[in-house]
């Protein structure tokens, strides 16, 4: 497979007081990118951060910036966050189903890499137009548990839709969120998931670079097994 294990400790379980000595911690443990978890209050019902912290950030790290934007109007976030420097964008399916077109050639245009994600119950079939489409999403990021908290259990029956997408587009970046831990790592590795969101799991270890360690060496092997 054309896709490399990265590994990106989700930011929601840091202590956001102290975000730069936060990051920077993750990467020294080996984190590959940082997981930025925007959430509007509307589209789920936390509010988290926007393009003013990840401006902030931006300033003491030079890390990818995975951004998830659990916001109804993905349009409205896409030049703030550009100029604040996140390096992904990824939009939800189940609102960008009239202007998903436009809405990837804006994050492409601001310099972020496009993707999208979807929740556990919305089918899989929804996000295959953006993959396949002229201008395309470059990665899918399956939730494995619903939006809007963290802390939550894994939920092993959306692994079929990775499965899914695995096995229709080989190089494709297939990103997992929620409930990622070394009890879960097994069956999203075999499914066919390179890029693990991670958050209780890292930052409430004792020692968070041997499971971030563990998670990306979990992935590698499923990967040269399949």
């Amino acid at each position: 497979m054309g896709v490399s294990a990265k590994i990106a400790p989700s930011m929601l379980s840091s202590d956001f007081a102290n975000l730069a000595s936060e990051a920077h911690r993750m990467l020294s443990c080996g984190a590959d990118w940082l997981h930025m978890d925007i959430m509007d209050g509307h589209f789920v019902p936390n509010l988290t951060i926007g393009a003013p912290v990840i401006q902030s950030l931006r300033k003491h790290t030079t890390a990818y910036l995975d951004c998830h934007l659990m916001v109804t109007n993905p349009l409205d976030y896409v030049e703030p966050l550009g100029k604040a420097g996140a390096s992904g964008f990824t939009f939800h399916v189940e609102v960008s189903k009239e202007n998903w077109q436009e809405l990837v050639q804006q994050i492409k245009s601001k310099g972020m890499r496009p993707g999208v994600s979807l929740k556990p119950g919305t089918p899989i079939e929804e996000v295959f137009p953006l993959i396949e489409g002229e201008n395309p999403v470059e990665m899918v990021l399956v939730m494995t548990v619903e939006p809007g908290f963290g802390g939550q259990k894994f939920m092993p029956e959306t692994m079929e839709k990775v499965r899914v997408l695995r096995k229709k587009y080989p190089t494709l970046d297939i990103e997992v969120d929620g409930g990622l831990g070394p009890s879960t790592i097994d069956v999203a590795a075999a499914a066919g998931a390179n890029c693990i969101v991670a958050g209780s799991s890292v930052f409430g270890a004792s020692e968070p670079a041997q499971v971030i360690s563990l998670l990306r060496k979990k992935v590698e092997e499923a990967q040269q097994n399949s």
